[in-house]
C-alpha cells in the first residue's frame, strides 16, 4: 500500500555576496588573458580532439568562453557560513509549514564541507534551533538533499516519525581559492524542507540510486596550512576528470531515472516536470539529449547561481514550485548527482507544498 509522504514546504538561503564576470576581469586581467592555460580551462574542454560523447557535445557550444557558461555566482560573507545559511532556511520552512520546533520529530543534515572537521553540522544546527529530538549528519556530496528526501520519506512511511527537518548547504568558496579560475564555476547557497505523511497518492512514488564509485579518484581534498597555521581544506579535480564524467554520465543519468520512473510503475512519458541539477552551463542540455525529453518541461538556472553542489536540485524546485511551472498533483521527477558518492533519481506527485519566501 502506498503510504503518502513527501515534502511539505520548502525554503532556500542564499548568501550575500554576488560575483559577476566582471569582478574577475577587474581584479585578475591577467589570469583571465590566460585563462585557457588555467584549471578550469584545462579540466573543462577537448583536449584537441571531436566531441565523442553526449557529455562533450552538450558542452562544446561554451567552449570559447573562458568562464564556461558562467554569468555570476554567489559567495558566504565574513559573517555568514554553512550553519547560518541551513539556520536561515530551516526556520522558514518551519514557518511555511506552520509547524514549531516541538512538532519536529529528527533532524537530518547535508553539510558539503560541515564547518568543523570531523563533525558534521547536525547537532549545531539543533542547538541553534532548539531542538532536543534527534539530530543526524548524512553525506552523499552532491546528491545529498535528494538522498536525504528519500531517507526521511522512508522514516515517516515507517511510522516512527511525523515530521522530518532537513537542511543542507554547500560552501564550495571556503575550499577554493578565488584566484584558481576552478572558483568561476562555484557558488554558494542551502536550503531546508519538511517531510509529512501528505494526500492520498502524493508524495514519493518510486526511486533509484546508485553510487557513483567511478569518480573516487577525480575530486581530491589537500589539508594545508595558511600564514597563521590555520588548517584548511583545499578541492582539486583530477586532470582526467571531464574525461570520465563523459564515460560515465549517460549511463549514470538512464539508469537513475528509468530505474526511477519503472519503480513508479510510470515512464518518462508520464512526467509532467523534470528537475536536474545545473553544476554546469550544459547539464540540461546534455540531460534533454540522452532523455529524449521536452525542454519546455525543465528549468535551468545557471546563470543564476553556477555550481551550487548538493543545494541544486532542490534550488530548482523551489524555483519551479515558486514560478507555476510545477503545481499540486504533477507528477515530477527529481535527479541529483555526486561526484565520488551516489547519483539519484525520485518521482512523486507534488503536493501542497508550502514555499517560503
Amino acid at each position: 500500500m502506498h503510504i503518502p509522504v513527501g515534502i511539505r514546504s520548502l525554503a532556500i538561503s542564499l548568501p550575500s555576496i554576488i560575483r559577476t564576470n566582471d569582478y574577475y576581469r577587474e581584479k585578475y586581467p591577467e589570469i583571465i588573458a590566460n585563462a585557457e592555460e588555467k584549471n578550469m580551462a584545462k579540466l573543462m574542454s577537448l583536449a584537441g580532439s571531436y566531441p565523442r560523447n553526449a557529455w562533450e557535445v552538450a558542452m562544446q557550444p561554451y567552449l570559447e568562453d573562458p568562464f564556461r557558461g558562467t554569468l555570476q555566482r554567489l559567495i558566504i560573507a565574513e559573517n555568514e557560513s554553512s550553519l547560518t545559511l541551513e539556520y536561515r532556511a530551516a526556520k522558514d520552512a518551519l514557518k511555511s509549514a506552520n509547524l514549531s520546533i516541538n512538532d519536529i520529530d529528527l533532524l537530518i543534515v547535508s553539510s558539503f564541507l560541515p564547518e568543523q572537521i570531523g563533525f558534521g553540522n547536525a547537532a549545531y544546527l539543533a542547538h541553534q534551533l532548539g531542538l532536543k529530538c534527534g539530530a543526524w549528519n548524512l553525506d552523499a556530496s552532491c546528491a545529498s538533499s535528494s538522498i536525504a528526501l528519500q531517507t526521511a520519506c522512508s522514516l515517516v512511511q515507517s511510522g516512527r516519525y511525523r515530521h522530518i527537518l532537513v537542511a543542507f548547504s554547500s560552501t564550495y568558496s571556503r575550499f577554493v581559492d578565488e584566484e584558481d579560475t576552478l572558483s568561476w564555476f562555484f557558488s554558494d547557497g542551502g536550503g531546508a524542507f519538511i517531510v509529512s505523511e501528505l494526500e492520498v497518492n502524493q508524495g514519493i512514488l518510486g526511486s533509484k540510486t546508485i553510487n557513483t564509485s567511478v569518480l573516487c579518484d577525480q575530486i581530491i581534498f589537500q589539508s594545508l596550512q595558511d600564514k597563521h597555521g590555520k588548517t584548511k581544506l583545499r578541492m582539486q579535480l583530477a586532470k582526467d576528470f571531464n574525461r570520465v564524467m563523459g564515460e560515465t554520465a549517460t549511463e549514470i543519468l538512464r539508469t537513475c531515472c528509468e530505474g526511477a520512473v519503472s519503480a513508479a510503475n510510470l515512464t518518462l512519458n508520464d512526467i509532467d516536470f523534470f528537475i536536474f541539477p545545473t553544476p554546469t552551463a550544459w547539464f540540461t542540455d546534455f540531460c534533454i539529449q540522452v532523455l529524449n525529453i521536452n525542454p519546455n518541461l525543465i528549468i535551468n538556472l545557471y546563470s543564476d547561481y553556477a555550481n551550487m553542489g548538493g543545494a541544486l536540485s532542490m534550488l530548482n524546485l523551489y524555483h519551479a514550485a515558486k514560478t507555476g511551472k510545477i503545481r499540486e498533483n504533477d507528477v515530477i521527477l527529481v535527479y541529483s548527482f555526486g561526484a565520488a558518492s551516489s547519483a539519484s533519481a525520485s518521482v512523486m506527485r507534488w503536493g501542497d507544498v508550502r514555499v517560503a519566501k
